[in-house]
């Protein structure tokens, strides 16, 4: 084999080489831009938390001011049952002042009892919680004895309707009236109606809604202070302007 010829070959040779190198550089890169592998639930992902029951209660509520505060009240799962956040209660007991010594009281749809429990830690003379669910008013009335073990509070607690309780109650005998009806079955208006011959000369209603509720011009009420807290919209409202 000539010179010429044995160049030659080892040009072919060295060529060779260098395409076999950049296939195999090639081959790594593609290699390495594959997708690695998916990760399902079971081998090492977070899983997401489960939802709780639509129906499901709160379990409990925490009492946020006066003599029983930090105080829990269980409270029964039942459908439609939507206890006042501690956030709204206290945004509401900073309007009204954390002494109500003196106060009469109506939380008239009490549900966990939040707001009643509340009015009588912080002195209320007299509070009254109407509820017409049956097993509602038993735990209400379970809550009040654990708490008053020497029976000294003045608080009342009747499993009745809320709307013919009110249409029976003495005008003007009472300072504040809370109205947190269930949401869906629009009771706002008719509880509005019921309650505002029952106020005091200076008394007050509070009242939840998902919106705004305008009382009707001849109840003779006004808003006094509001606020909204996600769904829920609350205002206080007074007689006169």
């Amino acid at each position: 084999m000539s010179a010429s010829s044995s160049g030659r070959g080892k040009g072919r040779d060295q060529g060779a080489g260098r395409d076999a190198d950049v296939s195999g550089l090639n081959s790594g890169l593609k290699r390495s831009s594959r997708p690695g592998p998916r990760v399902t639930v079971g081998e090492g992902a977070i899983k997401p938390r489960p939802k709780a029951p639509r129906d499901a209660g709160p379990g409990e509520v925490r009492i946020v001011g006066g003599v029983w505060k930090r105080s829990k009240l269980p409270v029964p799962a039942s459908p439609g049952l939507r206890p006042t956040p501690d956030r709204v209660r206290e945004t509401l007991f900073n309007w009204l002042g954390h002494d109500l010594a003196g106060w009469r009281v109506l939380d008239a749809f009490a549900g966990s009892g939040a707001l009643g429990f509340e009015a009588a830690s912080r002195g209320a003379a007299q509070v009254t919680l109407l509820e017409r669910d049956g097993s509602l008013a038993t735990a209400l009335r379970a809550n009040l004895k654990r708490l008053d073990k020497d029976g000294t509070v003045p608080m009342a607690i009747e499993n009745a309707d809320a709307l013919a309780w009110m249409r029976r109650a003495a005008p003007g005998s009472l300072d504040l009236v809370f109205l947190d009806p269930p949401f869906a079955q629009d009771l706002f208006l008719p509880a509005l109606a019921a309650a505002a011959p029952l106020l005091s000369p200076h008394g007050l209603i509070y009242l939840e809604s998902p919106e705004p509720v305008e009382a009707p011009a001849a109840l003779g009420l006004s808003v006094w202070k509001e606020g909204r807290a996600g769904a829920v919209h609350y205002r206080l409202l007074r007689r006169g302007g």
